[in-house]
């Protein structure tokens, strides 16, 4: 009795309007499906148009590019003898719908419309699509004419409906549906469906691939079957990193699993499976057998094709020796800290191949967040030397593009760092020498192509303009100046670091002989944008910004855990200095100006107003009110003067969130203005009704007492 069924998932790194580029990894995607001897391969979720293409879904010319594309795989012969589904948007009746095209042998099955809109987190897709509402129902979808030209067809079904196999049942689900509270899965599978689909666009956040798996897990762990999970890794084009980690299930197990991180741009996980398993795991459920036996039928497309084999195979859940296990393969999570090392890493490879740029520019002041951000670079470089030596050609040829030397093979990544990665020390007469040493000492240690320089005279030429218009010298505080000209002080020189940056970015490659330009980063954490300090274009405004959605408190973990992986002792130095932005003079040889000090409140401290500000959606009031009993060492005026004072700096600096430079999404409460926090820039600071509700509370707590 053939029973023995082999599925292919796959992990693909599209890019948005590339339909070229992706029509060429889903083949790659199909062609490796088929070589592994699967007879349904299913990809990631609008994998044709890739994710991130927003308002360009507004254009016919997307559509119509995607039935191209579809058109092309349909006639290819690559895509013979195996049921593929692939995702791309389709009108229907004037609609537009984020689909799954399923066909066999170029003929097309099924459009499955996705039936849950995604609009939390980073994701707008009701802004494009409608989601499909007719449970259980199909309609007649009139294909157009370069469709029909290959298919023969004029109508396919379009709705909620599987797909009937000689031997199985075929279902589909969206990415949403997943997580849905009532998921398409539980009802196909008491159906008889026994193999699903889910399609996925889903990002990368710190801390949430436990997320996913225990969702992969549990969507069979209580009706049984096989789940398979096909996500997008990468970026493809905006602030999302798609979170890889593309998987098949078996009764609430996973038996295989593609990596989370990799420079890899396409992977395909392959498993076989008895069907056998899943009618036992069923049956073995009485409960479920007795709502089974009364539940909805869904249409069903019947296809007169077999997605099982006999055997003899090796099942892909007896490898799955738990003594023998690779856990980091199969559903164990990287911590924090290898999440950070690599998902940045990532995503500046992807933004530099893409981008067609010779490499990075980074100013590097010795501290912990500039020196985060050339760790990055330097986790990018090890990433590509062990992608070359395993035989990633992709990898190597856009190296190659991106040095200018079809010859060039990376092995040591310290020399790779070198060709990428120029860094500069940028001194005023206000640095501290320990600052330049640190600085120095580990770009000697990753191997960026370093320099320090002085740019006083850049200062004073400005300042000396400012004093022809104004015949006024401002002064630091330090020296008796207002709090006006010291900031005006402090921010002339970060300002003019912004455009040094810029200026070496452009013209380093021409000094070292290489043709192109440098991409600037950016160094400035999530929790230093959410209160608002820097200074608005400066330094911080840069092309893209590695570490934007990572918090302080991450950022020290991560070069404590880097450091001793790549053994880099510098970061022991810089981890224990004080963070300083270095703007203000030195007080007999020393530092004057402290970042908490500053900033009024500790990063830590920042972490959790972020928190309660977005993930919890708390105001002064609820935020006030959350804080007493969690910061019972503080009286609860010391508490609210606390809040006050976040949220006046809050809403006096809320207009710079609107510049910030792109940076990869990593942290839950990013205060990112482009895409996942929208609130107005204007506020009034004094917030006065809100305050006085903090102060009616007090009053309250205290009259109880």
């Amino acid at each position: 009795m053939g029973r023995i069924v082999t599925v292919a998932v796959s992990t693909l790194n599209q890019w948005a309007m590339d339909f070229d580029g992706n029509l060429r990894r889903i083949l790659e995607s199909i062609s490796q499906a088929k070589a592994a001897g699967a007879k349904f391969r299913s990809g990631p979720e609008l994998e044709i148009s890739g994710y991130n293409c927003e308002d360009h879904f507004f254009e016919s010319d997307t559509r119509l590019h995607s039935w191209q594309v579809l058109a092309t795989l349909l006639a290819s012969s690559v895509c013979q003898d195996m049921i593929i589904d692939v995702g791309m948007p389709v009108m229907h009746k004037n609609v537009t719908y984020n689909c799954r095209v399923a066909f066999l042998n170029s003929r097309i099955l099924l459009i499955r419309p996705k039936m849950q809109m995604c609009d939390t987190i980073m994701y707008r897709e009701s802004r494009w699509f409608s989601p499909w509402t007719k449970e259980r129902t199909v309609e007649d979808f009139f294909l157009p004419r370069i469709i029909t030209q290959v298919t023969g067809q004029t109508v396919v079904p379009i709705g909620d409906a599987v797909i009937l196999t000689r031997d199985t049942c075929i279902g589909f689900e969206i990415c949403e549906e997943l997580w849905h509270p009532a998921s398409n899965h539980i009802n196909m599978s008491l159906d008889g469906v026994e193999i699903i689909s889910n399609s996925s666009g889903s990002v990368f956040v710190i801390r949430k691939a436990h997320m996913i798996t225990d969702r992969v897990k549990s969507a069979t762990a209580k009706a049984g079957g096989i789940y398979m999970y096909s996500n997008l890794r990468g970026c493809d084009g905006g602030r999302m990193f798609f979170n890889g980690s593309s998987s098949v299930s078996l009764n609430g197990e996973i038996v295989t699993a593609g990596k989370q991180f990799s420079l890899a741009e396409v992977e395909v996980t392959v498993a076989t499976i008895d069907l056998e398993d899943v009618r036992t795991y069923r049956n073995n459920i009485r409960s479920r057998t007795h709502s089974a036996a009364r539940s909805s039928p869904y249409p069903r497309v019947k296809v007169e094709f077999s997605v099982c084999d006999n055997g003899p195979f090796k099942l892909t859940n007896d490898m799955m020796d738990a003594d023998n296990l690779d856990r980091k393969e199969v559903g164990e999570f990287h911590t924090p800290e290898e999440e950070i090392s690599m998902a940045p890493a990532c995503w500046m490879w992807d933004y530099l191949r893409r981008s067609c740029q010779g490499g990075f520019f980074l100013p590097l002041s010795g501290g912990v967040d500039s020196s985060s951000t050339a760790c990055l670079v330097f986790s990018m470089c090890n990433m590509i030397v062990d992608a070359v030596k395993d035989g990633d050609n992709q990898v190597l040829a856009d190296v190659q593009k991106i040095v200018g030397d079809f010859t060039y093979i990376p092995k040591d990544p310290k020399q790779l760092c070198n060709t990428l990665l120029v860094t500069c020390y940028m001194a005023t007469e206000n640095s501290s020498s320990e600052t330049k040493a640190r600085a120095s000492e580990l770009a000697s240690e990753i191997g960026s192509y370093h320099h320090s320089i002085i740019i006083d005279t850049a200062v004073s030429a400005v300042l000396g303009i400012f004093q022809q218009v104004s015949n006024l010298t401002p002064r630091f505080r330090t020296h008796g100046g207002s709090p006006r000209e010291n900031l005006a002080l402090q921010n002339v020189q970060a300002r003019l670091r912004m455009v040094i940056s810029y200026l070496l970015a452009q013209l380093m490659l021409w000094v070292r002989g290489r043709p192109g330009g440098l991409l600037v980063l950016g160094s400035s954490n999530v929790d230093e944008s959410l209160r608002g300090y820097f200074t608005k274009y400066d330094c911080s405004s840069a092309d893209i910004n590695p570490i934007g959605g990572i918090s302080k408190h991450d950022l020290k973990k991560f070069i404590t855990f880097f450091g001793y992986k790549f053994n880099l002792p510098s970061l022991g130095k810089i981890i224990q200095a004080p963070a300083t932005a270095e703007l203000e003079p030195l007080v007999d040889g020393q530092l004057a100006q402290l970042d908490e000090v500053d900033m009024g409140m500790t990063y830590q401290e920042l972490s959790t107003y972020g928190r309660l500000r977005k993930v919890q959606c708390a105001g002064p009031f609820s935020m006030f009110c959350k804080l007493v009993p969690l910061w019972s060492h503080c009286s609860t005026r010391e508490v609210a003067d606390k809040v006050k004072h976040f949220y006046r700096c809050y809403a006096i600096n809320r207009h710079k969130m609107t510049i910030l430079t792109p940076s990869c999404h990593i942290e839950c409460y990013s205060p990112d203005d482009n895409r996942y926090d929208h609130r107005q820039f204007l506020y009034n600071h004094t917030w006065k009704w809100q305050f006085d509700a903090i102060d009616n509370q007090i009053q309250a707590y205290e009259d109880d007492k």
